[in-house]
């Protein structure tokens, strides 16, 4: 199969009016009148932000949601996306047809087509970037950098679930065999290291108020360190605050030393925010018509702190997760 042929069987069937087809150059897209458009992009690399022997379509819906997760920190709404894919020599069509199968119904689910990119071979391991666009309300996109002392931190969802699903993930494939706290839910925390949720429907809730904001993508602790350094500010965090699904929680309290996997682990891809007091609330009342759930976990302020229970602090040897 040639490229031209694999682009008609494969990719162009998820082409939106904009992607013409994929059958030129490039594509048109035309933001609506008066927003600014939003640009991200993530490359994955196989061995290194997921495992070859991941099912393809999830590979695909994983690749697609980490930029739509950058979009819903930016409270922008999607417009499209470009795929670059070099694909290594032992590809096989059922590989691509699970793969594209996976990445249109990842587009539907977030209203958006394929506009365009590149498939070119590798000798080296399955290696793909996803270019995603956005629009926001002119002026209006929420950047690190706005928090204020005195603003209040939230998060969405839950946070750790995608931690432990990745350990579990490598014990099956490595050593086949589950950790022993996996207990009754190690499905359940596989699917949401393997399948993000992007937050789009917290868009309205953060242009209401949000005055910085940022996707969980490599550990909470150390994203929100990031977001802090860019604000100039620092941040003072209840741990006993934090939000942990059931599975999560069971898996701590078969082993506590996983708290700092679930903290710091990364692929939440949930929305870490500052929001305003006096914003707060229309904050949580547009949250929870959005049906997102979404926790107080601190404040920003002018020194660091991240407190237990007792009110001990706690410190963090890593605080996130380096892709270099």
């Amino acid at each position: 199969m040639n490229e031209s042929d694999l682009i008609a069987r494969y990719f162009a069937p998820l082409a939106g009016p904009e992607g013409l087809g994929l059958t030129d150059d490039a594509a048109v897209l035309t933001p609506p009148p008066g927003c600014d458009l939003v640009v991200t992009a993530d490359a994955m690399v196989a061995g290194t932000h997921f495992f070859a022997e991941d099912p393809p379509d999830a590979i695909a819906a994983k690749a697609l949601g980490v930029n739509l997760s950058d979009l819903a920190a930016k409270a922008a709404e999607p417009l499209g996306y470009l795929l670059s894919l070099a694909l290594p020599p032992d590809w096989t069509e059922a590989f691509l047809a699970e793969f594209s199968r996976g990445l249109g119904e990842a587009g539907r689910a977030a209203g958006i087509g394929l506009l365009g990119g590149d498939t070119v071979a590798t000798s080296g391991p399955l290696t793909l970037s996803i270019t995603a666009l956005g629009a926001v309300p002119e002026g209006k996109m929420i950047r690190r950098s706005g928090a204020r002392p005195g603003d209040l931190l939230y998060v969405s969802g839950t946070i750790g679930d995608a931690a432990l699903g990745l350990a579990l993930r490598r014990a099956e494939i490595l050593r086949g065999a589950p950790p022993p706290w996996a207990g009754a839910h190690a499905a359940e925390l596989i699917d949401r290291y393997l399948r993000p949720r992007p937050r789009l429907a917290l868009t309205p809730a953060l242009r209401a108020g949000a005055s910085a904001a940022m996707d969980v993508s490599d550990g909470l602790i150390g994203d929100i360190r990031a977001m802090m350094r860019a604000s100039g500010a620092a941040a003072e965090v209840d741990l006993e605050l934090i939000p942990f699904s059931a599975p999560a929680r069971a898996a701590l309290a078969a082993d506590p030393s996983l708290l700092d996997v679930t903290l710091t682990g990364g692929d939440d891809y949930e929305i870490v925010c500052a929001i305003p007091p006096d914003s707060a609330e229309k904050f949580e009342v547009l949250a929870s018509a959005a049906q997102v759930a979404v926790t107080r976990i601190g404040v920003v302020a002018a020194r660091e702190s991240f407190r237990e229970r007792d009110g001990t602090a706690r410190h963090f040897a890593r605080d996130r997760f380096s892709h270099v």
